[in-house]
């Protein structure tokens, strides 16, 4: 299994780094394009497993969401679509976290459905505009997330006791999720430090508004990267899947790698506009 997750992280890296660096920033658009629309393949697919037709029908009217808003030329409409996902991350995902695995997949299909027309998009959305800040500003903001997932595993793997959500995710600790958060201090520290300041969040935020909003935006940032992964968890769960797909060998599907940026990243996208 370690040999095949890391021949895939190889191909995947070997595909990403040339686009990254070599080439326009269109290029990397389309990258995270046809991620995203993985991603809600297999979106529907957990909501609609016995349907075939209706995962690549709804990842096609993802697609054409997309194409409008981009169509549009109207930045306020991806704005607005930015700020219903990051809404539903503060206001509505916590109250679904907390009723664990007491929940009904098929009374709430409609939602789910609805949902995934809104946050998958505006990821899209919010990883493209990262971008036009600059390549140091997206890497960065994405390697935040990282961050934030190895610290809570290592930390969590060596001191966890106290289970964060076990309905939901009895892999997560307390301790795992307080050791990312503290890696992610001294990961944003580090960038404002090491980069120039208006290459990264952290950075921009830290000279334009001080120290303390800065942290504060970080412990928001690294408590919403979890939140991400524990709701694709729970969906999966109420799904009764242990993978989203088996797209990525060794890694499972692509919704389970991107789970944490996707609220992040127009956490991060609409946090950067204030700067």
């Amino acid at each position: 299994m370690l040999k095949t997750r890391v021949i895939t992280a190889l191909v995947l890296l070997a595909v990403l780094l040339p686009i990254l660096f070599l080439l326009p920033p269109i290029y990397i658009g389309i990258f995270f394009l046809l991620a995203l629309l993985a991603a809600t393949w297999e979106w529907s697919r957990l909501l609609t497993p016995h349907s075939p037709r209706s995962a690549w029908l709804y990842t096609l009217f993802c697609l054409v969401i997309i194409l409008f808003l981009l169509g549009m030329k109207n930045p306020s409409w991806q704005f607005a679509l930015l700020l219903l996902a990051v809404i539903f991350w503060f206001f509505i995902a916590p109250f679904i976290l907390a009723k664990g695995m007491n929940l009904s997949l098929q009374r709430l299909r409609p939602f789910y459905v609805v949902l995934g027309l809104i946050l998958l998009p505006a990821t899209w959305f919010a990883l493209v505009f990262l971008r036009e800040l600059g390549l140091m500003f997206l890497l960065s903001t994405i390697a935040f997330v990282w961050v934030a997932d190895i610290g809570a595993y290592f930390v969590g793997k060596a001191f966890g006791k106290r289970k964060l959500a076990i309905q939901i995710s009895p892999g997560k600790s307390v301790e795992g999720a307080i050791g990312g958060l503290l890696l992610c201090y001294g990961y944003a520290f580090l960038c404002v430090f090491y980069l120039p300041f208006e290459s990264s969040l952290f950075g921009a935020w830290a000279i334009r508004f001080g120290w303390a909003p800065m942290f504060l935006m970080v412990t928001v940032l690294t408590a919403f990267s979890i939140f991400g992964d524990l709701f694709e968890s729970q969906l999966k769960r109420l799904a009764g899947v242990k993978d989203s797909s088996h797209l990525l060998p060794g890694h499972g599907g692509v919704l389970d790698r991107v789970d944490a940026l996707i609220p992040t990243m127009p956490i991060a996208a609409l946090l950067a506009g204030f700067v």
